[in-house]
């Protein structure tokens, strides 16, 4: 299930597009200023972020800004104004889309799953990465023809990981992914699997690497 973050100082708005988004089968987390989205972001596992450009504390610009130094998220911008200076100045900080205020239900929601769609985030069960391919339903990755199966966990975290480039997650958040809330064991079980994949795919791979982000977590990027 996808998480969508809203982000309005309207509370009506954040319901209705709350609504909208449930009855589709998204998940949703809501924020009413720049600053508490921002702390949503780093928290949180999000796919997809809708934000309102007059914000308080933090506007949408400069959330937007902040965000894209620390995920690649798609970010759809809601605004009253519809000038185009307007817009260009949210395409070139970062935002993927634009919507004007007010906007009909069914145009957000085709461009919210357009945005999944394009940057990779639907529920496929297979991933490209190159020349590297990730199944979800055979639980096999395959690499210039060659056929190699992983560890059940291994094979969870790097599909996650591949799912998600460039986004960054706390080994907390993985712990809950992978391996669920009800997990007892130790975090440094992420920091083992994690190493495990690194060393499978190290010698003369050259499609992504794990990043480690110091005192935040892992992620995964795309080599061009």
């Amino acid at each position: 299930m996808k998480t969508i973050l809203i982000t309005d100082d309207d509370q009506h708005v954040r319901f209705l597009v709350k609504e909208l988004l449930n009855k589709e089968g998204f998940q949703t987390v809501e924020a009413a200023n720049g600053s508490e989205a921002f702390e949503l972001i780093k928290k949180e596992s999000i796919d997809l972020a809708i934000i309102d450009i007059m914000l308080p504390y933090i506007d949408g610009y400069k959330l937007t800004e902040e965000i894209r130094k620390y995920s690649e998220i798609p970010i759809i911008m809601l605004t009253a104004k519809s000038q185009i200076e307007d817009k260009e100045k949210g395409f070139l900080l970062g935002t993927d889309d634009y919507l004007v205020k007010p906007f009909e239900p069914k145009e957000l929601l085709f461009r919210v799953n357009a945005l999944l769609r394009r940057y990779g985030k639907s529920e496929g069960e297979n991933l490209m990465i190159g020349s590297f391919h990730i199944n979800k339903k055979s639980y096999e990755v395959e690499l210039d023809g060659k056929t190699y199966m992983l560890p059940l966990k291994e094979f969870e975290l790097l599909h996650f990981l591949a799912s998600h480039p460039k986004q960054v997650f706390s080994r907390s958040q993985l712990i809950e992914q992978i391996w669920g809330m009800d997990y007892e064991g130790d975090e440094r079980t992420v920091d083992v699997h994690i190493k495990r994949l690194r060393e499978r795919f190290s010698k003369g791979f050259t499609e992504f690497s794990i990043k480690t982000i110091r005192g935040i977590g892992y992620s995964l990027e795309y080599r061009q």
